[in-house]
């Protein structure tokens, strides 16, 4: 695949930009570029951000609360309003809430635990540029690694989220304390996806599994073709 154009922000604490990065060049074939959070600015012409998984600014204040105030993040939140598709993984699906790009928050977990496992997932969308390589209600097995998973909103933003079907994914197990078993969320739009798992570390059999892969796959074709 040729003419895919990615970028990766990189903040303070940030752990799993590397895995990203891979994950996008082993699928697209190019490899993305890589952006600072202190930069004012994205590059030109991209057609997919991504957010990665870490504990930006060490976790002060809130999970995501400081990264979501960086430079960056005005260039990012500009972005996605234009319809540039954005991935939060984890980390990244925090500042997406706190950036106000995604309803709700990401409190702690449920007994207060770090959870870190393979855990099966069941994709409800598949309709968005994320979740096309996919077969509704499909169960898929994605690593999470957060002590910060708990996906809270009021029942009214969780009604219109399952409502117009931007519920992504869901635990297919009680995981976290998660409302509803909420895994990942889209925009209204559909251009932005915030996910707790790591989609990035199951793209290859040697590591465990590829359900993630597909994530990527379908981002990529949906973008530039196959």
């Amino acid at each position: 695949m040729t003419g895919f154009r990615a970028a990766v922000v990189t903040f303070p604490g940030s752990n799993c930009d590397r895995d990203m990065a891979d994950a996008l060049e082993k699928v697209s074939g190019a490899a993305p570029l890589r952006v600072w959070h202190g930069d004012a600015d994205l590059p030109e012409r991209l057609d997919f951000v991504a957010l990665p998984g870490g504990f930006s600014y060490g976790d002060y204040l809130r999970s995501g609360a400081i990264a979501s105030r960086s430079p960056i993040m005005r260039a990012v939140v500009a972005a996605a309003t234009r319809g540039v598709p954005v991935l939060g993984v984890c980390n990244g699906f925090q500042v997406l809430t706190e950036a106000g790009l995604l309803p709700g928050a990401l409190l702690r977990n449920a007994e207060m635990r770090f959870v870190c496992r393979e855990v099966p997932l069941r994709v409800e969308n598949t309709r968005s540029l994320f979740t096309a390589g996919y077969e509704a209600g499909e169960t898929i097995r994605i690593p999470v690694a957060h002590h910060d998973g708990n996906y809270f909103a009021d029942a009214a933003t969780l009604d219109r989220l399952e409502g117009e079907g931007r519920v992504a994914f869901r635990y297919a197990e009680h995981l976290n304390g998660s409302a509803r078993d909420i895994a990942g969320v889209l925009s209204e739009a559909g251009n932005v996806l915030g996910m707790m798992p790591h989609p990035e570390r199951a793209i290859e059999a040697a590591h465990g599994g590829t359900d993630g892969r597909r994530l990527f796959e379908s981002a990529v074709r949906g973008l530039v073709g196959a």
